[in-house]
């Protein structure tokens, strides 16, 4: 592989380029682009910004991504989740002040950019795992509702406080009902209704464009915005100028919390849709490769009027479908933009906002995650517990304390997963010399002269005080006890806090006249062993490869007016 095509995967992908890969590219590329012109604009409105921006959002990095991105289909652009966070953080900080307002959000999307780039040149790709997936459901359905409701104000035509809490959306929407616009409620409602009826018909038909073009042709055709409607304006052509976003001490420290969000969160989206589609095509994801790709895309995009971006889930559905089949796509994506960009901006100044609000409250629609509810309490109640309250903290507290704790929580349940490990006493199934844990096999053979112990996990300092404590289960000053099997399969390391509480172990058992062995010990968990001392100290006679083997030598060791046929183990031990 050359220097060249390692860091840019998509001369890779024109490696075994043909006829059939351009005509699906062309087809993918196009469908995409024309999808992005509305759906762009839409997400612009919930970042806060003119809705001009959201195509500077599409242009740059998505050829940027193009380039640099390992995802064959993935479609990289605005989105909604990453929008609403742009808002959150950047409007307490812009003081009402426009231009500053464009500037902080131009200034994030450069933070997230580095912070992205750097994470992948480190490989820490695997950060993300700490984002459980029942953690980004419940924030994502809280999400859902407020980027929706935060768009009653462009659906009803009344003027409403920003606000990321959804009650005092609702509460500010009561109290002024009487100012609600008929006309701008019906070419709303009627553009929902749209949506989803050409959603159902066919997901191949470009609803959005559909929708836009339509009531953009009614407002100016009956005059609708001299009657209540408001409308999208005049929106500047041409390509975005190359500017620096404005760089401050303060400012970056403010928004590095957000920044961090919309990097993790960002990359959770994409590199999620990116396996599906990926398993689907079977090809290989680079993890820390999308992570670079991103966030190059990112940071040309801030140095070009956009704000973050990230893979979207429906944009890269309607990718796949229309015959993507390499990065290449994306640049012809990137080119109908910029078409727009030069040449169809004055045809927007008659673009009504509640068709942009239909446009976002049909698409975050589908994030409400209930289905993955109802399937956590079948499965697994605990992560249905911490999409709850993860669900009920972005509602509450707000969107960056909620996914906060979400995150937190995460780790505090990982935490204790690590250091209460499971834990089994082994007894023989008849007629194998295969053992198994007592409490799932109770059919299993055991002795009351050697016990069998094993821990499901790495000895380390989180897990010592388990392993101990599995080891007192077992009587030791019981005059029957003549040997314990330690099956130390599951083991992959062993810390210094590991060895010590084996040898803590081993001196327990010695002291009571117990034998201990242990049975299959890995080669890097015999390293440290050696190292330390142990393997003198306990006798190499006392390593098996089998737990079988242990036994039968921990038989063959106790003497025979000691021994006790296979039958049940003493209750301290069951």
């Amino acid at each position: 592989m050359s220097f060249l095509a390692r860091f840019l995967p998509l001369i890779r992908q024109l490696s075994d380029y043909g006829r059939d890969e351009l005509r699906g590219d062309v087809s993918a590329g196009l469908t995409v682009g024309v999808m992005l012109i509305p759906q762009g604009m839409a997400y612009a409105l919930i970042a806060g910004l003119p809705p001009i921006y959201g195509l500077y959002a599409s242009l740059v990095p998505l050829a940027t991504y193009s380039l640099f991105g390992t995802s064959r289909q993935l479609a990289v652009g605005p989105v909604a989740m990453v929008s609403l966070l742009v808002a959150a953080a950047v409007g307490p900080l812009a003081n009402g002040q426009p231009e500053l307002y464009i500037g902080l959000a131009l200034l994030l999307s450069l933070m997230v950019g580095v912070l992205q780039f750097g994470l992948g040149v480190a490989r820490f790709g695997f950060l993300v795992n700490f984002l459980s997936h029942p953690v980004l459901s419940g924030f994502t359905s809280a999400a859902a509702l407020i980027i929706g409701l935060s768009q009653l104000k462009h659906l009803l035509g009344i003027d409403l406080p920003r606000s990321n809490h959804i009650h005092e959306i609702l509460w500010a929407a009561a109290g002024r009902i009487g100012q609600v616009d008929p006309l701008t409620v019906v070419l709303g409602g009627g553009s929902i209704l749209l949506l989803v009826g050409l959603r159902r018909l066919s997901p191949s038909i470009p609803g959005a464009l559909v929708a836009v073009a339509t009531t953009t042709g009614l407002v100016w055709a009956f005059g609708l915005h001299e009657h209540g409607v408001d409308i999208v304006g005049s929106v500047p052509g041409g390509l975005p100028a190359p500017s620096l976003p404005p760089l401050g001490g303060e400012t970056l420290w403010a928004l590095a919390p957000s920044a961090l969000a919309i990097g993790l969160v960002g990359f959770m989206e994409s590199i999620a849709v990116a396996k599906v589609y990926a398993g689907r095509h079977r090809y290989e994801i680079d993890a820390n490769q999308e992570l670079i790709g991103l966030g190059l895309a990112n940071i040309a995009g801030a140095f070009f009027s956009a704000y973050p971006t990230t893979g979207g889930f429906s944009r890269t559905a309607v990718n796949d479908e229309a015959g993507a089949k390499t990065t290449l796509a994306g640049l012809i994506a990137a080119g109908v933009i910029a078409l727009a960009l030069f040449l169809l901006t004055p045809l927007f100044y008659y673009l009504p906002q509640a068709v942009l609000a239909a446009i976002i409250m049909v698409a975050v629609s589908g994030l409400i995650e209930w289905r993955e509810a109802v399937h956590l309490w079948t499965v697994d109640r605990k992560d249905l517990g911490l999409m709850v309250l993860t669900f009920v903290a972005t509602l509450s507290l707000g969107i960056e304390e909620g996914i906060l704790t979400g995150v937190i929580v995460s780790l505090v349940v990982v935490i204790y997963q690590s250091s209460t490990p499971h834990t089994a006493v082994m007894g023989r199934l008849p007629g194998t010399d295969t053992y198994r844990n007592l409490n799932r096999n109770p059919e299993a053979l055991t002795r009351s002269d050697v016990v069998v112990v094993r821990m499901d996990a790495n000895l380390y300092f989180a897990t010592a005080s388990s392993f101990q404590d599995l080891v007192r289960r077992v009587d030791t000053q019981d005059p029957s006890l003549r040997a314990v099997v330690v099956d130390m399969y599951p083991v992959n390391r062993i810390d210094s806090t590991g060895v010590g509480a084996l040898k803590k172990v081993i001196d327990t058992c010695r002291r009571h006249g117990v034998e201990i062995s242990l049975a299959g010990v890995k080669g890097p968990v015999k390293d440290r062993l050696d190292e330390a001392g142990v393997t003198d100290w306990l006798g190499r006679d006392r390593f098996f490869f089998e737990v079988s083997g242990a036994v039968e030598a921990a038989e063959a060791d106790v003497a025979p007016t000691n021994s006790a046929p296979e039958g049940t183990v003493p209750d301290t031990r069951a």
